[in-house]
């Protein structure tokens, strides 16, 4: 009986296909996953179900709880909001689900219409823009630079060089 056996070159080669098989294969699954996270208000179903047209907003309250905001307009609908994050590494967080629960009340303060609203409802409004909107034209930093030069010991400038001006009035 004859054994079939692999020179040392053969036996390199198969062992680095088979090495970068298994981190090709290791490659692609993901190794970090990302990180979930629920904000503002958690609905619960069953309480969804009991509002109903013609229902109190004492009643609305106690089923539902203290709504996450209030139309500005005489208070005439309640909003519940609930927003789910997803954060992968160091990325900002991305806003994967948005839904809302509008509770509509009438001049009787009974509730007329419960209506649901999802992210594809609605529109992002950046109430923050952390940015200064500025008047003129935008400089670069050579722009900045080169356009100073001149500027300095103008005996036509306010602000005095230092030696200049009468020296009985200096303090």
């Amino acid at each position: 009986m004859t054994t079939f056996r692999l020179h040392r070159p053969a036996r390199a080669l198969l062992a680095a296909a088979g090495l970068s098989a298994a981190l090709a294969v290791t490659g692609c699954a993901p190794l970090v996953q990302p990180v979930i996270e629920d904000r503002g208000y958690i609905f619960d179903p069953a309480d969804l179900a009991k509002l109903q047209p013609g229902a109190s907003k004492e009643q609305v309250r106690t089923v539902m709880g203290s709504p996450s905001t209030v139309s500005t307009v005489d208070g005439e609908a309640w909003y519940y909001i609930s927003s789910r994050f997803e954060t992968l590494m160091f990325y900002p967080p991305k806003e994967i689900e948005r839904t809302v629960a509008a509770v509509y009340f009438d001049k009787t303060e009974a509730v007329q219409e419960v209506a649901y609203y999802g992210l594809e409802d609605g529109q992002i409004v950046n109430f923050v823009d952390r940015t200064t909107p500025t008047r003129g034209k935008e400089l670069t930093i050579l722009g900045q630079l080169f356009g100073n030069l001149g500027r300095f010991n103008n005996p036509g400038s306010s602000i005095p060089s230092v030696g200049t001006g009468d020296p009985r009035t200096r303090r």
